[in-house]
């Protein structure tokens, strides 16, 4: 295999930073309006709470056209390469993220604003079911032995600035605009900003090179010439359990991050700059996390910090919402902070954990398909859920369903750990410099 410069290592660690940074900036800008304007906008003749969950269900179109994009990058990316779809991936995201700056209201257009809100929303979701797994991918495959898991977190850390940067950008119109003129003209302008992030991020994928676990690939030309056929018939298993492991992370952001923002704003009658402030200091938490639970993870093994991680999300389900119910800033921060922390600790292994699955010639395929299925069942369903049992039970009985998502996923990973492939198909130890900790830790990693 062809050696691997420190600068390149470098270079890809840095891109899979940033880039995974945009795609999600462009993902939650959109998580953060369907909270905030588009029930108001798209949706004006309906029962307030009716157009918050209309609202959030064109949010959930994003997570369903997920395992599509999965498919079909996953289907180039085990064919062609990863770099080739990180870059489509990401041409797909922006435009229809710019795409939706520019959509004509339901005052202007009637039905067909919400119906071409839903299609760009839809094409937003093939690009991010894309572009995780190219992420994902050439992070791991090009990490050094010993710190895999820190290398997959990095892709995973990149959906705390995306959050911080959509947020910050909302607060910022949010302090220096009328309510008018945000809901008018303003919220526009995060989708339009995401222009100038895509030129930055293609410049930046553009500069790395292709993976050498997957030029080993083509090498032994050990392609497969449908890899969705062959995932489903040798690793259907790994995708489902995969996709449910995975679901609680999407179930514990989105309940805080867009069902609470719309709730604190909404229900509590907290100030929406505030309640953006309060969520941009809790993904700071999610953020420390995720690094440090992936770098733990090449220490103790993925599957057993992510269990531990979902064994205190259990616990912490039924102290969330009492604590965001007391309406006070300190409290509602903490209880944020916290439940986004638990949230990093089970999403920041994860980002090595899903690729290790499938074997190098299915990888994209497989690995994007499982993290897009947990979107499904995750991120789709939990504002529309828990808007649906606070509405019906109270808050209190969102707990339930936090702790129920948080013992599926310790189910799956149990199951998982037992059936992961022995050869992830390494860097060549002499072109990383690895040392004996490094290859120390990996075996340990390796055997759990």
């Amino acid at each position: 295999m062809a050696e691997v410069s420190k600068s390149m290592q470098r270079r890809v660690a840095i891109a899979s930073l940033i880039g995974t940074t945009i795609e999600f900036y462009d993902f939650y800008i959109y998580g953060i309006a369907a909270a905030l304007v588009f029930s108001k906008i798209f949706f004006p003749s309906l029962d307030p709470v009716v157009g918050t969950i209309a609202a959030f269900a064109t949010f959930a179109v994003g997570f369903v056209s997920r395992p599509l994009g999965a498919v079909v990058f996953g289907h180039f990316g085990d064919r062609i390469g990863r770099k080739a779809m990180l870059v489509a991936s990401l041409v797909t995201m922006g435009i229809a993220t710019v795409a939706i700056g520019l959509l004509p209201t339901y005052e202007s257009i009637g039905i067909a604003a919400p119906v071409l809100l839903c299609l760009l929303r839809f094409m937003q979701g093939i690009g991010l079911g894309g572009e995780w797994g190219g992420a994902a991918l050439v992070a791991t495959e090009f990490a050094p032995k010993g710190r895999r898991g820190l290398f997959g977190a990095l892709p995973q850390l990149g959906s705390a600035p995306g959050f911080l940067l959509s947020n910050g950008i909302f607060l910022g119109l949010s302090l220096f605009l009328s309510d008018e003129q945000f809901m008018s003209w303003g919220w526009r302008i995060p989708f339009l900003l995401s222009t100038v992030l895509i030129v930055f991020g293609l410049y930046i994928r553009l500069s790395i090179a292709e993976t050498p676990v997957f030029q080993r690939v083509l090498d032994k030309e050990v392609q497969s010439s449908a890899p969705i056929v062959s995932v489903l018939k040798t690793n259907s298993l790994q995708v489902v359990l995969g996709g449910m492991s995975t679901a609680i992370t999407y179930v514990l952001f989105f309940t805080t991050g867009t069902f609470g923002l719309s709730y604190g704003v909404k229900t509590l009658g907290l100030e929406r700059s505030h309640m953006l402030s309060l969520t941009m200091v809790a993904v700071i938490a999610m953020a420390a996390s995720t690094l440090v639970c992936g770098m733990l993870g090449d220490r103790y093994g993925r599957p057993r910090v992510i269990i531990i991680s979902a064994l205190v999300a259990i616990v912490w389900s039924f102290f969330f919402f009492p604590m965001l119910d007391t309406g006070n800033s300190w409290l509602i921060a903490l209880a944020m902070s916290i439940t986004l922390a638990v949230m990093g600790g089970v999403y920041g292994p994860m980002g090595a954990f899903l690729p290790e699955l499938f074997k190098p010639s299915l990888r994209y395929t497989g690995a994007a398909l499982a993290y897009s299925l947990g979107g499904i069942f995750g991120g789709a369903l939990a504002p529309i859920i828990a808007t649906e049992l606070a509405a019906t039970y109270g808050s209190h009985s969102i707990g339930y369903y936090l702790a129920a998502m948080a013992v599926l996923s310790i189910v799956c990973v149990m199951i998982l750990s037992q059936r992961m492939p022995k050869d992830f198909g390494e860097v060549a130890d002499s072109a990383i410099g690895s040392s004996a900790a490094d290859r120390s830790a990996h075996s340990a990693a390796s055997a759990n």
